[in-house]
């Protein structure tokens, strides 16, 4: 299983407030799955970022167009694979 960031800019600030419950709805249920990481907001109200666990960039980006605020386009979205280093490690070539 594979890390995929999937960063959501604003597209439609009201449309984004309408769906806010039915997008996090849909990433507890995905949490419950398994299938997210990490998530959050940007301070900045310039959307947020979502890091799924999936087994190809087909299956993230499938989760991603998944989510209300995709369906609805309160969101755009980029989806790239994401290698985690935490501190302290050295990253992989």
């Amino acid at each position: 299983m594979n890390y995929y960031a999937a960063s959501l800019p604003m597209k439609d600030e009201e449309k984004s407030k309408k769906y806010r419950h039915d997008h996090l709805a849909y990433l507890e249920e995905m949490e419950e799955q398994g299938k997210v990481f990490a998530k959050g907001r940007f301070t900045d109200g310039a959307g947020g970022l979502v890091i799924y666990q999936a087994d190809s960039l087909e299956e993230a980006e499938a989760l991603v167009k998944a989510d209300p605020y995709v369906e609805k386009g309160a969101r755009n979205y980029e989806v790239h694979e994401w290698t985690m280093v935490l501190v302290g490690d050295k990253p992989q070539s």
